[in-house]
């Protein structure tokens, strides 16, 4: 049987190559992919060609596991599927269940039944494709710690930072303010109650005086210099929660002031892993288990603004890296 599986050849050039898939071996499943969703931060790294080629990708993900990011190379990972077929040794009675895989986008694929996560029943194909954004939020969360009444700041309110101001609603806080150059995302996260949205360039309005400025700001922005600008926000000992994943980028970042004064702290957030600080409380299961029940209760779709055919991903790429004004949440589908 073969599959078409999407390449990254080298900077914004990509391919959808078919390849043979190798017979199940008794405790694989076969996985026919229906809707895989495109997560724009990372994705537009190893698009653009800004991976760091000193680093390996994602090794608590199976299917990256020996790569790094030299071209080609498949990526992606959020996929919907329904199982196929299966190994001997597996229980029948799981084929044509609704699945989610941290996979490249591919519209068939074969792993171990460990790397698949059940969906609800009822629970769409694209909602389902949400779910490792949806841990990334509850990771920031955790790591952000927002306490009772607290001002709160996002910086960048692409996918996650939509999903985390929705999480961020059901909380007692005094505030929460999203910063984004992109009006349309700005507008759609300021219908959550709390929150209150702004351009990067407001600061006068965005925080007047020390009692206005933030106690938590999360960085999810995906560049490096607005590091600043969350810096000059942050009141006395704020916790800057950096989620970004900046690649090869870098900036100049100014220490010397209001960041050695107010006692900031500057926090990294990655959801391959649990905060040592926060082990006894959380493990990777009970967060992904934490992940699902939330995305149950939220209405995501309303964040998908274009859908494409695996055999228009160019499409999709090409309108993340050049207008991405008019884009949140693109979804790939796949053809019979």
């Amino acid at each position: 049987m073969k599959a078409r599986r999407l390449w990254f050849i080298e900077p914004k050039v990509i391919e959808i190559r078919e390849h043979e898939l190798s017979p199940l071996a008794s405790d694989e499943v076969l996985v026919r992919t229906v809707a895989s969703g495109i997560s724009a931060g990372t994705e537009m790294l190893v698009y653009r060609g800004q991976l760091p080629q000193d680093v390996p990708l994602d090794a608590s993900i199976k299917a990256f596991q020996g790569l790094d990011g030299s071209y080609p190379l498949p990526y992606g990972y959020a996929c919907v599927g329904v199982i196929e077929a299966l190994g001997s040794a597996l229980n029948k009675a799981i084929k044509t269940k609704k699945v989610f895989a941290f996979q490249p986008h591919a519209s068939h694929f074969i792993c171990k039944l460990d790397q698949l996560i059940f969906l609800p029943d009822g629970m769409s194909d694209e909602t389902g494709t949400f779910l490792a954004n949806m841990e990334t939020a509850v990771n920031f969360l955790i790591d952000g710690a927002a306490q009772k009444h607290e001002n709160v700041a996002i910086i960048g309110v692409g996918i996650v930072g939509q999903l985390l101001n929705s999480l961020l609603n059901q909380y007692p806080l005094n505030k929460i303010t999203v910063i984004d150059t992109i009006k349309a995302r700005r507008d759609l996260a300021a219908q959550e109650k709390l929150t209150f949205s702004f351009t990067p360039d407001a600061r006068e309005v965005i925080a007047v005086d020390i009692d206005e400025k933030f106690d938590l700001i999360f960085e999810l922005s995906g560049n490096p210099e607005v590091l600043n600008l969350a810096i000059e926000l942050s009141g006395f000992a704020g916790r800057i929660i950096v989620g970004s994943w900046y690649g090869n980028k870098s900036a100049s970042i100014n220490l010397g002031g209001a960041f050695h004064r107010n006692r900031l702290k500057i926090i990294s957030s990655q959801v391959s892993t649990i905060s040592p600080e926060h082990a006894l409380e959380w493990t990777k299961a009970k967060r992904l288990k934490k992940a699902l029940a939330l995305l149950t209760e939220l209405d995501a779709e309303k964040y998908i603004t274009h859908r494409f055919p695996l055999s228009q991903a160019d499409k999709a790429y090409q309108l993340l890296d050049r207008e991405p004004d008019k884009t949140l949440q693109i979804i790939l589908t796949y053809e019979d």
